[in-house]
């Protein structure tokens, strides 16, 4: 399998020495994790690896986990995460880093986008504005209309309205890995991916790439 877990570091440039090319990278903390469990279709219903990431002291985790933890003899991690695969390659307290990925491979990247807070419409929607003249100065910003007054008489399920923005699970498709560093368990990856920096996220082997290569 070609899947691990991190966290979002920040962005960053690396520049091509032959080139003199700049790119814009985000650079992720990737691992090392833990394989915690192995589901198989027998007895689960369906093929997946749970990966851990990030040890802790057992006092810091809820007592469900940490039995779930400590009854396998493996390390008590804060983050468990399930990776649906078909064919396990890998086995139970196995540790993983970033070794599985070299440069050049496209990758997912799977993150929990800002928060926002409480958005007005222009914001969460991208509406245009209402005029500022004749007599509409004061509401530029307001939604409009949202139903007839008649029938239906009420607004329609579904309406875009103002509301809250963000905090949203957001899967950036096909990103390319510009460098690898084994030493630190960082990856660079081209372009932005979802999140705040310290967030974390889940980096897994690009479905349009494993498409592709059938």
């Amino acid at each position: 399998m070609k899947g691990i877990i991190g966290k979002k570091i920040g962005m960053s440039q690396i520049i091509d020495p032959e080139s003199g090319k700049a790119t814009g990278v985000t650079v992720i903390q990737a691992g090392p994790c833990f394989v915690t469990q192995i589901r198989s279709a027998e007895t689960d219903g369906y093929s997946a690896v749970q990966l851990g990431y990030e040890e802790v002291s057992p006092e810091r985790l809820p007592s469900g986990e940490r039995h779930h933890l400590i009854k396998r003899n493996l390390t008590t991690v804060r983050y468990l995460r399930e990776f649906r695969v078909r064919a396990v390659d890998v086995k139970e307290g196995e540790r993983l880093t970033v070794q599985m990925f070299n440069k050049g491979d496209r990758v997912d990247v799977m993150g929990t986008s800002k928060g926002r807070g409480y958005a007005g419409t222009i914001k969460r929607h991208g509406f245009n504005r209402q005029p500022t003249t004749h007599g509409a100065s004061d509401r530029t910003r307001r939604p409009g209309s949202s139903s007839s007054g008649t029938t239906p008489g009420r607004v329609k399920k579904g309406t875009r309205r103002s509301g809250h923005m963000g905090t949203d699970r957001v899967t950036t498709l096909n990103l390319e890995i510009i460098a690898v560093d084994l030493e630190r368990n960082l990856l660079a990856v081209k372009g932005s991916i979802p999140g705040a920096k310290g967030g974390l996220v889940i980096v897994r082997e690009s479905v349009k790439a494993r498409k592709n290569s059938r």
